[in-house]
């Protein structure tokens, strides 16, 4: 069996093998894990297989990637033969069916995990189709599902595309083991037992696993019983109740384990894995990834891989607890920050990697500005069940200090070969603003141009609902970072983010969004249109109609018309959006906006559409224009 030793930390190395000649060449005569994924394999420590898959190899283990395997057949699996230790699953960084479809149910035109963006290179469900081949190819060896698709379907759960209530993904999919959250204490736990030759089934006490019990097997009684997979499926209030029922057991240091009936079977899951220390998270990050796609990809593309490929992670989790975000239920809700020299020297080992252009993308996480800030009494965070650190109000145990990662930026911008640092990620405004000499250091060294803010909305009761702080607290924050930027000589931008669709929100409350973004001379490039995952608490809203925190009723726009007319209202400022804004206003009465007053939408005389099936007087679309002439007429002959 594979021997353990230090953990490497040098130089990067070949990726990880994906043939069985890579194997062979490597001198292996077998595999340990062989991790099955979704997506394409990109060696980067922002892909979940490259950091598990290293995570593993660093402590002596032969690990393969079978990366976006022909499901339609177990053939693939035998690809490296037998693994000694287990197969690892996962569907990939997303849900598949969140990759596969829109919020409207549409096939989306592309994938950013696969080569080329090509679709069509995973199936749907892909946990279930991944985890049924590996039992094909060998009934013998312990299957481990993974990964934010397995993660968040571990218990009974609402699925937006088949519109009903489905089973425990652990019932569906059969692995022996589902790790859930970002796994890698879990999985190397897991790997180092089944290879002392412990069962799948000795491994019950880990932290951070959910596993099925036959009829025959007493659940444990230490547990928090959930109302069962019938009455979740048939009762829209016991799905609130197994809801809130299990947002409560979400911190590690206090939660107790769940489980949940399943006709005859019985899910159990475990209390969440503790979070990261920082010196795991520096072993993690320092590990010797080639920050490249696997060679054999060629000149494909991968467009995921284009937006991350100079960026640096600082931190992982995030105590936002926002309830439409899947983030704090998958990476967990306290802050787990990497030293000030592990990012220091990540920066320096891109600095002087072939092709770097001088610009780090992105010096974030989750959350880009809740670098190092915790709880400041431990004891007080060990005990606590409120859901957000951050909302109704800021905790007052929580430390908001943005002192750690100011001293971080400023040594950034001095290291080496870099001219750059930007910050991609979003910024949480109700924590910045307490901190001008933050929104200082960001403005003048790290906006390129836009900074990311997400207010998602104007309406008292739809933040409430969603867990994010009043508006009135995000004008603060604007105001102060117009003064900032002018003083500093530096016509910074705003990119806002606001959200269609959410439960709670009508017609009317999105018009009150538009009316505030003209007042305020804001325009939206992108809109985000709510869309319900599995285990989030606002999905429950869109299921049942029913807050999970306060049992109250809750409005839903179901509709595909109504979400349309939402959506065009937060874009009411593009022409091509008059008709379905004229008739959101037509519904609700409010005529008073459509016109040529100052706080009118849209004109009360729509565009002239261009006429289908006619050759249109633009000179663009004559016959016989040429671009590249200057004249549109045509030369006499």
């Amino acid at each position: 069996m594979a021997r353990q030793h230090a953990i490497k930390t040098t130089c990067p190395s070949d990726p990880l093998p994906m043939t069985a000649e890579e194997v062979t060449a490597r001198g292996w005569d077998a595999v340990d894990v062989v991790f099955v994924t979704g997506d394409a394999y990109v060696d980067h420590p922002s892909f979940a297989m490259a950091i598990l898959g290293r995570w593993l190899e660093a402590h002596g283990y032969r690990v393969a990637i079978l990366s976006q395997p022909d499901w339609r057949s177990c053939e693939p699996w035998r690809m490296f033969g037998q693994p000694r230790v287990c197969f690892a699953i996962s569907a990939g960084n997303m849900d598949s069916m969140v990759n596969h479809y829109t919020s409207n149910r549409k096939v989306r035109n592309d994938d950013a995990y696969s080569p080329g963006g090509q679709i069509g290179r995973r199936p749907d469900r892909a946990t279930l189709a991944y985890c049924q081949r590996a039992r094909e190819a060998y009934k013998s060896v312990p299957i481990v599902a993974g990964g934010v698709e397995a993660s968040l379907r571990r218990i009974a759960h609402y699925d937006y595309w088949s519109d009903k209530v489905r089973r425990s993904i652990l019932l569906d999919a059969k692995p022996d083991l589902l790790v859930f959250g970002m796994g890698e204490i879990t999985l190397l736990e897991i790997v180092r037992r089944l290879a002392a030759g412990e069962t799948v089934r000795d491994l019950r006490d880990l932290h951070g696993v959910a596993y099925r019990l036959g009829a025959s097997e007493t659940p444990p009684e230490d547990a928090v019983v959930l109302p069962s997979y019938e009455e979740v499926a048939s009762d829209k209030r016991a799905f609130v109740e197994m809801t809130r029922l299990a947002h409560e057991q979400t911190n590690p240091h206090s939660a107790r384990r769940l489980v949940q009936a399943h006709g005859r079977e019985t899910v159990v899951v475990n209390r969440p894995a503790e979070p990261l220390s920082e010196s795991q998270m520096d072993q993690i990050h320092g590990l010797p990834f080639t920050r490249q796609p696997h060679p054999s990809y060629g000149r494909q593309r991968i467009p995921a891989f284009d937006v991350v490929k100079d960026s640096i992670q600082i931190l992982r989790g995030c105590p936002g607890g926002c309830t439409f975000c899947s983030i704090a239920a998958h990476q967990g809700r306290m802050v787990q920050s990497r030293s000030p020299q592990s990012v220091l020297d990540e920066i320096d080992r891109i600095a002087v990697s072939p092709g770097f252009g001088g610009t780090i993308s992105d010096l974030g996480g989750p959350t880009a500005n809740l670098y190092q800030m915790r709880g400041s009494n431990p004891d007080t965070c060990a005990r606590c069940r409120r859901q957000s650190c951050l909302h109704p109000t800021v905790c007052p145990n929580f430390d908001t200090d943005h002192g750690p990662l100011i001293e971080l930026m400023r040594a950034a911008r001095k290291r080496p070969g870099v001219r750059r640092i930007l910050i991609a990620s979003g910024v949480r405004t109700d924590v910045a603003a307490a901190d001008e000499g933050y929104i200082r250091e960001l403005i003048e060294h790290h906006v390129g141009g836009r900074l990311k803010v997400a207010p998602e909305h104007t309406d008292p009761d739809v933040l409430q609902l969603m867990k994010k702080p009043p508006i009135e607290q995000f004008d603060a924050f604007a105001q102060q970072f117009g003064v900032v930027s002018s003083t500093a000589g530096k016509p910074q931008q705003l990119s806002l983010y606001f959200m269609a669709g959410h439960p709670g929100c009508d017609l009317r409350a999105m018009v009150d969004v538009a009316l505030y973004l003209k007042r305020t001379g804001h325009r939206l490039e992108k809109v985000q249109e709510f869309l319900p995952g599995p285990f989030d608490a606002a999905t429950c809203m869109y299921h049942t109609g029913i807050d999970p925190e306060t049992g109250r009723e809750v409005y839903v726009a179901r509709g595909v018309r109504e979400r349309r007319m939402q959506k065009a209202l937060l874009l009411y400022d593009r022409p091509e959006n008059d008709a379905l804004v004229r008739e959101a206003l037509l519904t609700i009465g409010r005529t008073d906006l459509i016109g040529p007053g100052p706080e009118c939408l849209i004109p009360d005389r729509p565009p002239r559409q261009p006429n289908k099936g006619k050759s249109s007087s633009s000179p663009t679309t004559r016959p016989g224009y040429r671009p590249h002439r200057r004249t549109a007429r045509r030369k006499k002959r």
